[in-house]
């Protein structure tokens, strides 16, 4: 690739977004500074993903500067935490410079250059230092553009793993620096789809020591707003902030602002604010605990991708998210759902994209108050299975860990039917071949349907068992459930069996195993 056009900034946004979602949980697990909040990988993935949407939102035949310009406004507004806003003025600084080019090198020492302009008080060890350690790594060579990607998600690596030497509260904590870390997965897409290669997954370094939780010391409010107000006043208000508390960050421009700082009064950072301008979408999180409503009213939110799917989690009290199948639920959607649900809401993604976007809605639901529990459930049938033993009136952690362990215990499998050639765990395929997954793995192909459904369930059966559970797709024969019915009853009778019309597209049968 030559040009970063908007086809690949969208691919590179989405991506990231993607990417940042499956490892935001380990990123959080690296969070010790500025505060040890855990909350790094889920700010920044809500950051990026705030930056795809937007560009997504565009028409197809919109010019490379609207689409940068959009990824920097989309990252700005939804911004969340310390590092979050800075990899947004990151983020502004690649567009000012690749908007009107693909000079890869000039947009990196851009972004370094506004990123730390963006913090009052700059720390090395932080993703500061490994977005500069990379725009100057990028600087020698004569290559082409995948060159420098190529080098700038190495060096983002090799920086990453120096920050422990640069912060001392990293190395005493045995981890390397989680906003760095997350850096490195978004420059490492970025190579990704400049340079075609394949990448299944992008590893965040595990902690060495037990990283200590945040204590009630010292530890003060998080105040985070956006800003309406005259580039010439945001001055005066940066040297206010700073008087009043640390991890002070101000991105943005031309009238809109994104400040974060931690203090202790909250009051005093949005009354300086109110002095300069008009904030609004203020948050306010105090550092030590999270809110929990005493006054709780129980909730269940499943994401479905058929009709009859979401009849089927309506009819037993679930507040129902849709999705195309092979598609993820939109964020409003999933936060909204949280909400509707009560103030104790277990949710069950039933997709591991939807997953990554019901974490994310969930912890933006935690700010307001609502205790929220993301389900591992990762197929359909897990949920059902989940929510067939949830009760409304055990205590709510005792009802997450008996609806997590029902999921657990079922087995999830599916039919489709392949639309090219491809190498498989089970061998050879070609378009029009019957593939028949177990828990995500193919582990049948053939000819038909209903051959591929009688010796899937015969294998997940083998493994142990007492209830089959089926979800027919819109696509199924008439008689693809019937003849699995009958198959049961001739090799297993001693195993009950359960049919229900999913609706879904793309996979004609759903199955779990109990």
């Amino acid at each position: 690739m030559e040009v970063l056009d908007p086809p690949a900034v969208r691919r590179w946004a989405r991506l990231a977004a993607d990417a940042l979602g499956r490892a935001r949980a380990d990123i959080d697990a690296l969070n010790v500074f500025p505060v040890a909040d855990g909350d790094t990988g889920t700010n920044l993935y809500l950051t990026m993903l705030s930056a795809a949407e937007a560009v997504e939102e565009l028409p197809d035949d919109v010019d490379a500067a609207v689409v940068w310009q959009t990824l920097s406004y989309g990252a700005l507004v939804g911004a969340r935490g310390n590092s979050g806003v800075i990899v947004s003025q990151a983020l502004r600084g690649l567009a000012e410079v690749l908007k009107h080019g693909s000079d890869l090198r000039a947009g990196l020492a851009r972004a370094a250059a506004l990123a730390r302009q963006s913090v009052a008080r700059p720390v090395e060890g932080t993703v500061l230092s490994v977005l500069a350690a990379v725009a100057r790594a990028v600087q020698s060579g004569d290559g082409g553009l995948d060159d420098v990607a190529r080098r700038a998600a190495e060096e983002a690596r090799a920086a990453l793993r120096r920050t422990p030497g640069q912060l001392d509260v990293l190395a005493r904590s045995g981890v390397v620096d989680a906003g760095g870390a997350g850096l490195a997965i978004l420059l490492e897409s970025l190579a990704t789809v400049i340079t075609g290669a394949h990448r299944e997954r992008y590893d965040v370094p595990t902690p060495t020591a037990r990283v200590s939780p945040m204590t009630e010391v010292g530890a003060g409010y998080e105040v985070m707003y956006l800003l309406d107000a005259d580039d010439r006043a945001v001055d005066t208000l940066r040297a206010e902030l700073d008087a009043l508390g640390d991890s002070l960050v101000v991105v943005g421009g031309e009238g809109l602002w994104n400040v974060h700082v931690h203090v202790a009064e909250a009051g005093l950072a949005i009354e300086a604010a109110l002095r300069v301008g008009r904030p609004h979408r203020i948050r306010v999180t105090y550092l030590a605990e999270r809110p929990r409503s005493a006054d709780a009213g129980r909730g269940v939110v499943a994401v479905a991708a058929g009709e009859g799917i979401a009849a089927l989690f309506e009819e037993c009290g679930a507040v129902v998210v849709r999705r195309e199948p092979g598609g993820r639920p939109a964020l409003p959607a999933m936060l909204a759902a949280i909400r509707q649900a009560g103030n104790e809401v277990a949710v069950l993604p039933n997709d591991d994209a939807a997953g990554a976007v019901a974490a994310a809605a969930a912890e933006i639901a935690r700010e307001d108050g609502v205790v929220v529990s993301v389900l591992p459930t990762k197929a359909t049938v897990q949920g059902l299975a989940a929510l067939a033993v949830h009760d409304p009136l055990r205590r709510f952690d005792d009802d997450v860990v008996a609806m997590t362990d029902a999921a657990g215990h079922t087995r999830h499998g599916h039919l489709v039917l392949a639309d090219r050639h491809g190498v498989t765990s089970a061998g050879l395929c070609a378009p029009g071949d019957v593939l028949g997954l177990i828990d995500g793995d193919v582990a049948v192909i053939g000819a038909t349907l209903a051959e591929v459904a009688a010796l899937v369930v015969d294998r997940m059966v083998a493994g142990g068992g007492e209830l089959v559970t089926l979800v027919t797709g819109a696509l199924a024969p008439a008689r693809l459930a019937t003849g699995v019915e009958e198959h049961l009853g001739r090799t297993r009778p001693d195993v009950d069996l359960v049919v229900y019309e999913g609706e879904q597209g793309g996979y004609p049968l759903l199955i779990g195993v109990e």
